[in-house]
This record gives structure tokens, sequence and C-alpha cells, in this order.
């Protein structure tokens, strides 16, 4: 292993991360040759086969699972000593990487858009997932900084809310409960659910939404992404339930409906995250105060007039 380069480990980091060659190069801006022969490398120096290939499906063996956890460990320790030194120089350079939840791919670029003309010597990476892959990327110290609703409490972080988040209830534009005013929480019992997967903050806020009304939702189908999620709705196979910054386009081209449901919207908060642990380095600190700064009114000049075509509850 001691002729293992930083290169081969985050090569190998990232094919093991979406355990796909051709889209671990895709991310890395490498070709899947190059990919494929810096993991073959590795695997010459560790002695043992790191995954197995069986067609297009890719798996990680048992070495490869255990050679994982201290790849990650030494590229962590490698960020933290160029985060220091950076530090050191009070240089705003190198390498950002910001982790998201997916409802965040509609605003967030465009304000990254803006950070990146003020610093334009910030390489910025970013790494996107559910709520729970977020926790598991600031766990593992993949990610610098993260945007995201509720902050974990799986370890100790610093959550700063920059932004209300709210969220409601959608159906398709000739829905009956349109015809009423407003709708009981209790009325949506016979409706079908399309509904986020397991493990994302928007569905953990509607199930507790609904919990606290003790109504356990008829889910029809479950969707890990807002824009199918959104099509299907239109489409009339189910309501569901989003947040308001991903369907502005669809109301205010009345493709979608809010229903006015008693209680809603249900309001979270946007939070910048980031671990007690982690010394952040001067490209993150100014992220970090340019989101608590910049992102609120951002966020109320893009979205402000699509509030205005939310039912008044």
């Amino acid at each position: 292993m001691k002729n293992a380069t930083f290169r081969q480990l985050r090569v190998f980091t990232e094919v093991a991360r979406h355990l796909n060659f051709a889209r671990a190069a895709e991310v890395l801006q490498l070709t899947p040759p190059a990919v494929t022969m810096q993991v073959k490398e590795l695997e010459g120096h560790v002695g043992l086969p790191l995954f197995e290939r069986r067609g297009r499906q890719v798996t990680l063996t048992t070495a490869g699972e255990s050679m994982l956890v201290y790849a990650r460990k030494v590229l962590a320790t490698l960020k933290d000593a160029e985060d220091a030194a950076a530090h050191l120089q009070r240089l705003e350079v190198g390498t950002l990487t910001i982790g998201m939840v997916s409802t965040a791919q509609y605003f967030l670029p465009r304000l990254l858009v803006e950070f990146q003309r003020e610093h334009p010597s910030v390489e910025i990476r970013l790494a996107v997932g559910n709520r729970e892959q977020l926790v598991k990327m600031l766990q593992g110290n993949e990610v610098d900084i993260a945007i995201m609703g509720r902050p974990p409490n799986e370890m100790a972080t610093r959550a700063e809310p920059f932004a209300a988040h709210p969220h409601v209830f959608v159906a398709p534009t000739d829905h009956p409960l349109l015809q009423v005013g407003h709708p009981t929480v209790e009325s949506l019992r016979p409706y079908g659910f399309i509904l986020r997967e397991r493990g994302s903050g928007t569905r953990a806020a509607m199930e507790a939404f609904l919990e606290r009304a003790r109504l356990e939702p008829r889910v029809v189908m479950e969707m890990a992404s807002n824009e199918t999620i959104k099509q299907a709705v239109m489409a009339g196979m189910g309501i569901s339930f989003l947040s308001l910054h991903t369907i502005g386009t669809e109301l205010e081209h009345q493709l979608i409906a809010v229903l006015d449901v008693e209680g809603s919207p249900v309001v979270r908060a946007w939070n910048v995250v980031h671990t007690l642990s982690k010394l952040l380095s001067p490209a993150a600190e100014s992220f970090r105060y340019f989101m608590l700064e910049r992102a609120e009114s951002f966020l109320a000049d893009q979205y402000g007039r699509f509030m205005r075509l939310v039912p008044a509850g």
C-alpha cells in the first residue's frame, strides 16, 4: 500500500460511492478506461480485488469495504491539512465540496454562480443525496458543508437556519378536493399518495405532520425524484407532499395545484450545516457567510410570487 497514490484513492472512493465506473469517470472528469486503470493499479498495491464485476453490476468485495474505510480517512486527513494550510495563509483557494439534499438543486446552483463570481479561485464540487445520504457524507467527512432541512442529531454539528422552507400538499388541477375550500387532514384519507423515498427530509416532514393528525397515508408509489413525482401527480396518479421550492414553474403555468389542507403549509427551515470537529477552510467559511447573508433574500425574490399562488389558510 505504500506505493498507492492519492489519485488512486480518490478514484477508488468515487467508484465505491456510485458503484459505477462510468458515473465515477463523469464526476472525476476522466475517461472510463482511466478510472479502470487507476483502480487496477490500486488493486495491485493491495494485492486483492476491490470490486466484483458481474456484467454491469459492480459491488465492493470484503477487501474493498475494508479499504474504503481507510481510504476515506486518508483523504479526509489530507483535506484537513490543505484547509489548515489555507487558514494559515488566509487564502480562498482550493476545492470546496458542498453536500445538498436533492430539493436544494432548484435554487442552490443559481446562488453558486454568484458565489463563484465573487470567489473565482474556489473550485466547487457538489454532492447530492437525500437527508440520510447527506448525514453519512457529513459523518464520513466527504463534504465540507451541507445544505439541508432538518439538521442531523446523529453527530455534533453546527446548523444555522438561513431561510424558511414551506412544504405543501399537491394534486392534479382537476382534483375533487380543490372544490373544498379548506379540506381537513382527514379528508385526505381516501386518496393515494405518491411519496419521496424513506430517508428523505420531505417524507419525514409529511409523516410527522400526518402522525399528529393520526392519519396513515395510503402509499401507492415511492420515488426518489421530485421531478418524477410532479409528473405522476399531474398525470392524476395520486396526491403528494412537496417543497414549494420544487413546484414554482408548475404553479405559475397552472400545471399542478396546491391543496389548502388544514395546518399547511408545513414550514421548516433551510440550514447550512457542518460538523463541529471540522476546521472550515477560508473558502468554506466564505460560503457559509454567503448563504447566511444572501440566501434568504434570493429565495424571497425567486419564490415569493409563488407563495401568493398558494391558497391562504
